[in-house]
């Protein structure tokens, strides 16, 4: 049993080390000069069937990436600023929005509640490509084509969140919602002592997922920004880095995975936590 054990944590400390040899390396080749890494993506494909040639260090570690990125050319810093004014706006108003629907989906009775929380599952799992014609009708009636709201405000009530969130309230004891209200707690009182505190993780989790949908859109600013190309995220200019080498598409791609991992890191024990009281559930 004992060496079962060892075998199977060999297996995945080996599979752990090929998932990050990615990031690594990215790590890694950041710290290249610039004429050092187009002179090795240009021979992405010269290989015919053989695997391209990994390096395993820079020849000369330079911080030249990061100073262009950074201070000599910030063109690529104005889509990375664009980024994280759409994910810290959408997860603002999701976390001010989307806890309250839950919280009323869960614990109050109404003419209409199970339409709604029906609705929820239904938008829950259709597609962009299914909800992106009529939310661009939407947005050109109200004018917002081509501005930063037609980015944020399809966003604010995820119903993935939502349905999340809700699931979470309706596992909490209403014996705890009776006590409160016995001591003179309104629906208000109950929400803010009661429903935040004990879904705190699930909240916790649902905020690391958001933030990565938001982080890593592509499509959404594709379809809702056709005409405004300045205000496209640093998520969707990637694939122009990427088909034509400039020598710091390695120090963008660390600037654009910090955030994520920095958000993963903080919210950790909450997202297990989360994963643990689902499947409890």
């Amino acid at each position: 049993m004992k060496k079962r054990h060892i075998l199977l944590r060999l297996i995945l400390t080996l599979l752990a080390l090929l998932i990050l040899l990615p990031l690594v390396l990215t790590a890694v080749y950041s710290f290249c000069a610039p004429t050092e890494i187009k002179a090795f993506m240009q021979t992405r494909n010269q290989y015919g069937t053989a695997l391209m040639e990994l390096k395993l260090r820079p020849n000369l570690f330079s911080l030249d990436q990061y100073w262009r990125v950074l201070i000599q050319d910030t063109s690529l810093l104005r889509y990375y600023f664009n980024s994280i004014g759409y994910t810290a706006a959408t997860l603002l108003g999701q976390i001010v929005i989307i806890p309250m629907l839950a919280y009323a989906l869960s614990r109050f009775e109404f003419r209409g509640r199970d339409v709604i929380s029906f609705a929820v599952i239904v938008l829950l799992l259709l597609p962009f490509q299914v909800t992106m014609v009529p939310t661009v009708l939407t947005l050109r009636r109200l004018g917002l084509m081509d501005t930063m709201w037609a980015i944020i405000l399809p966003s604010l009530t995820s119903p993935f969140y939502v349905f999340l969130l809700r699931q979470s309230m309706l596992g909490i004891p209403g014996e705890l919602f009776e006590a409160a209200q016995i001591d003179g707690a309104g629906p208000a009182r109950c929400y803010v002592h009661i429903a935040l505190p004990v879904s705190r993780a699930m909240i916790g989790a649902a905020v690391a997922l958001s933030f990565a949908d938001c982080w890593n859109m592509v499509e959404q600013p594709l379809v809702f920004l056709p005409n405004r190309t300045d205000l496209h995220p640093l998520s969707v200019v990637f694939n122009q880095l990427s088909q034509e080498s400039t020598g710091v598409e390695f120090a963008g791609a660390v600037l654009y995975l910090l955030p994520a991992l920095l958000i993963y890191l903080f919210f950790q024990d909450d997202i297990m936590t989360g994963i643990a009281l689902s499947e409890m559930k």
